[in-house]
């Protein structure tokens, strides 16, 4: 083996360690799903928000009798706090749409970011932004830092009419301590795009009325699949005729 092609941006499926005392290659495709999975984090924003799943299955189903002044209330996303954790590409792309609805943004990262400081968004830690937030989106690596980085006492500092929406790495949530959150309704509600176990979810996530959860779709369109396989080939041909992947992961390899 010469090269591992991630079709992703991802890495942590991966054993890079051993890849790389093995002198193989390991390259992803960094950039071209950055709009496709900031507007999923959104649609997740939206959903949870508006209750679209369930509404959507009620008249699905043909139990709608019609309009009602208390149905399916949902929480305002104009005017609220959106925070971002994790200010890299995906996390910048989530929060510059929330301009669009005059949100209040946060954000979470080790360095400021310029971008997101010109439009507004504050820097924060990451207590500050789960005390603040009407609205907590995940853009982080999974790694041992980051690693169940919102369980049970993190959870514990949302506000009850707050929404955490994962479109990062599953792990990243104790998924067992959110389901007792979302049960418990100390928090409003989630959007899921990722699992801890995945494709297995922990018990009790589905039977939820306060979550939508989707099947990892986040840099799901057809451009965008295209580009990732067009990056991910990329890579390969270059590793292959003994040129330096544009994508490269470990770059330890070249320097042995």
């Amino acid at each position: 083996m010469r090269v591992v092609a991630n079709y992703a941006v991802g890495f942590n499926n991966i054993d890079l360690a051993a890849a790389t005392r093995r002198g193989v290659l390991v390259t992803n495709t960094p950039g071209v799903l950055t709009e496709a999975t900031a507007d999923l984090a959104w649609s997740l924003i939206l959903a949870v928000a508006r209750h679209v799943s369930r509404a959507e299955a009620l008249v699905r189903g043909g139990r709608w009798t019609g309009w009602a002044p208390l149905q399916f209330l949902g929480l305002d996303v104009h005017g609220a706090t959106l925070a971002v954790v994790g200010a890299g590409r995906i996390g910048s792309a989530v929060a510059l749409r929330g301009t669009g609805f005059r949100m209040r943004l946060l954000y979470v990262a080790r360095r400021g970011n310029p971008e997101l400081d010109r439009i507004g968004a504050r820097r924060v830690d990451l207590d500050t932004a789960l005390r603040e937030a009407d609205f907590l989106s995940l853009h982080v690596p999974l790694n041992g830092e980051t690693h169940h980085m919102i369980g049970r006492s993190e959870l514990d500092l949302m506000k009850p009419t707050a929404c955490l929406i994962n479109t990062s790495r599953g792990p990243v949530i104790d998924e067992a301590a959110l389901v007792e959150a979302l049960r418990s309704r100390r928090i409003a509600g989630a959007g899921l795009d990722v699992y801890e176990n995945e494709p297995a979810l922990t018990p009790g996530l589905v039977e939820l009325d306060n979550v939508v959860c989707l099947p990892h779709l986040g840099s799901a369109t057809g451009a965008t699949r295209s580009r990732m396989a067009v990056m991910a080939a990329s890579n390969i041909l270059a590793a292959l005729n003994g040129r330096e992947p544009p994508n490269l992961v470990n770059r330890e390899v070249l320097e042995r």
